[in-house]
């Protein structure tokens, strides 16, 4: 525990003007990031005496070693600052709201050819209309189920489309009425696209336009006797307004405006938004955080504003957003929303008539969701705290391992051989740190030598980091401190367990690894997949734990993710190997040029057949480029068609070279268990 008093600035230093400011740990971790109006005014507040500090900043000035600030010119630009630094740095004392499920969204590609609708999770692509979020992916395709019958947009994914259109039949929501069928001509692409634009226009709430003009048409129809028409118009009218009732009108002067809604105690808050368009409740979502800071209701209103329109523009943003209490000061935050959206945006609290209503309801949901939270996550932590317990009684450590490190080696048949380290930390995976390696002191299939070498490799590089940071003192008595960036370094935290998949012998050679880097305080066993045995470093007996050990379930979950992460890792080596091309020997030609040769011929077979001087039709290929690419494809032999032997596929060169426009090595998703026997 610091001393506040030992890295507080000296008099003066602090500047009274606007900015952004970041606390750091002696591991230079920023863990806390913080806005203010004057910066000097804002952190005499942390360096007074402890006893008057809020408990949760009396924590955090006391975790802390450091303090850094940024001076900006207005408090709208600190705003943007400190939005960005947050979501850089994931400061753990900062307000995070936690999402307990990725909201779907009803998603209308604008940007194909013929756009498609369809369900969306995550993030949001550019040129893609969004509408929601809804609480449930069937809510949304019960919607679309509706209008398809007014609207035959496509729904159909990319291969099913060109498989239709291959073959020249249209999908079963094309013979039945729901689809235009624009793969097979039916409609044209401008028709097609139009068509997308009214099924916009509609779920963003002008649904009068079409209700008249439908009324109309079966008028119409009736009167020229055309009764199958108008009966047929009619259905499309009820459908529509079937539709239109999921969402009713909440606010009579279709508002388009987002109401915000916080219920709050001592430890945690719960946010609830109702995004209202049109006067109707498009869309609903809420989020969870502790509250690891003194924090009031207008600061979590303002860390929702950052987290609801930080990645937002136009549109996204509503013209109105309704709050229970405004930000302090509220100028620079509906400058900074009025920035995204490109035109006014109001942020006020509702005083009367039915918004006032409206957000009595949005805050009775708030209530009821942080009621929910609480007995779920007594649940989840009573869970995981018995688990980590029991790991601990079993492997007589000294404490509960709240950082949990697996690895893994994954190989098919000796060749491509790779290793995974996955971290959990208080039970609960940390993706963002999970690390892969690649198997370089040997050739061949030995999974005790590497595990040897990975484990030796993670753990010098901790000990390089340890040394350079500053948490050791250089023989000349200086402290090494050169990390300014606050980035985590990549093996600077040490694990209190680390968890080997297999048996004694893997067990060994990680504990045998560890002596020989002089490091002895961090515990070791291994996971055997066959009888699920804990073995522990020389002892001639596994542990045992129950079948029903919420240990043992912990650590099966930490070994099934170790492998299911190394071997996505080896397919996605392998599949780039089977992959590779002679324009990977060229020397000096980068992903962007590779990716114009193969858009220009269509294939490498086309390019292997090229002449120098069509090589240099290529923007951005010389003379000597083209002469270097053709000698390249010359010393290339003509070799047999390349075979998956995962998969068994042929590998044919007129397929576009999918490798040519990565910078990494991509990653799929694999089954862990998959052919168990050759591939590990």
């Amino acid at each position: 525990m610091a001393d506040p008093s030992s890295y507080r600035p000296k008099p003066g230093e602090i500047p009274d003007s606007p900015g952004v400011y970041r606390f750091r740990d002696e591991h230079r971790r920023v863990i806390y990031v913080g806005k203010a109006k004057s910066l000097r005014q804002r952190l005499a507040n942390y360096f007074q005496d402890l006893a008057n500090l809020h408990p949760r900043t009396r924590t955090m000035v006391t975790t802390a070693a450091s303090v850094e600030w940024t001076v900006v010119s207005t408090e709208v630009e600190a705003l943007q600052l400190e939005y960005s630094w947050i979501k850089e740095y994931d400061p753990r004392f900062n307000v995070k709201y936690r999402d307990d499920k990725s909201y779907p969204y009803l998603a209308v590609t604008m940007n194909e050819e013929f756009p498609r609708v369809q369900v969306m999770r995550g993030h949001k692509k550019k040129g893609v209309r969004y509408f929601g979020p809804y609480g449930h992916a069937w809510a949304i395709r019960d919607t679309v189920d509706l209008l398809l019958r007014v609207f035959p947009v496509r729904t159909c994914s990319a291969g099913v489309f060109k498989n239709a259109a291959r073959t020249g039949r249209p999908c079963l929501l094309g013979y039945i009425g729901k689809c235009s069928a624009p793969c097979v001509g039916r409609i044209s692409a401008e028709d097609h696209r139009e068509l997308a634009e009214e099924f916009c226009d509609f779920m963003a709430g002008r649904t009068g336009t079409y209700l008249r003009r439908l009324e109309r048409q079966m008028t119409e129809a009736a009167e020229e006797m055309e009764y199958e028409r108008a009966a047929r118009l009619r259905d499309d009218i009820g459908a529509l307004k079937k539709a239109m009732e999921k969402s009713a009108v909440v606010l009579a002067d279709a508002t388009d405006a987002d109401l915000i809604a916080v219920a709050e105690d001592e430890l945690e808050a719960a946010l609830q938004i109702f995004h209202v368009r049109g006067g109707r409740v498009r869309g609903q979502r809420g989020w969870v955080t502790d509250k690891v800071e003194e924090v009031t209701t207008a600061a979590l209103v303002e860390h929702a504003l950052q987290q609801l329109y930080g990645e937002e523009r136009g549109d996204a943003v509503p013209k109105e957003v309704l709050v229970p209490a405004l930000p302090e000061p509220v100028e620079p935050v509906q400058e900074w929303l009025t920035g995204r959206r490109g035109s006014h945006v109001s942020l006020r609290i509702p005083q009367r008539g039915d918004k006032k209503a409206l957000m009595e309801t949005v805050q009775r949901n708030a209530q009821q969701a942080l009621a929910l939270h609480k007995t779920k996550r007594a649940s989840d932590l009573t869970t995981r705290s018995r688990a980590l317990e029991e790991i601990a009684d079993a492997l007589d450590l000294d404490s509960a391992p709240l950082r949990i490190e697996c690895y893994d080696i994954s190989h098919l048949q000796g060749d491509d051989v790779v290793a995974s380290m996955v971290v959990f930390e208080d039970g609960l995976q940390r993706k963002s740190e999970y690390r892969r390696f690649q198997i370089k002191g040997f050739e061949g299939q030995d999974d005790v030598r590497s595990m040897h070498e990975v484990i030796t490799r993670r753990f010098r590089r901790y000990l390089a980091d340890k040394e350079k940071t500053g948490e050791w003192v250089d023989e000349d008595g200086e402290n090494g401190l050169k990390d300014e960036d606050g980035r985590p370094k990549k093996f600077a935290y040490p694990p209190q367990l680390v968890v080997v998949d297999g048996g004694q012998p893997q067990v060994a050679a990680a504990r045998r690894a560890l002596d020989e880097l002089g490091i002895d305080d961090i515990a070791v066993c291994g996971l055997a997949k066959r009888l699920e045995e804990v073995w522990l470093p020389q002892d001639d007996d596994p542990v045992i734990l129950p079948r029903t050990s919420e240990g043992l379930y912990l650590l099966q979950r930490v070994r099934d993710e170790a492998h299911r992460f190394a071997i996505t890792y080896q397919r996605a080596k392998r599949a780039k190997r089977f992959r590779a091309s002679p324009l990977d020997e060229v020397p000096g030609l980068g992903d962007t040029r590779k990716q114009a040769l193969i858009k220009h011929f269509g294939s490498v077979k086309k390019l292997r057949s090229a002449t120098i001087d069509q090589i240099q039709e290529v923007p951005g290929i010389g003379r000597k480029t083209a002469e270097t690419i053709a000698a390249a494809f010359a010393r290339a032999a003509p070799a047999a068609p390349a075979v998956n032997t995962a998969t068994g596929e042929i590998i044919d060169d007129e397929e576009p070279d999918t490798t040519a426009g990565s910078s990494g090595e991509p990653v799929t998703a694999g089954a862990p268990d998959e052919r168990r026997g050759q591939e590990r």
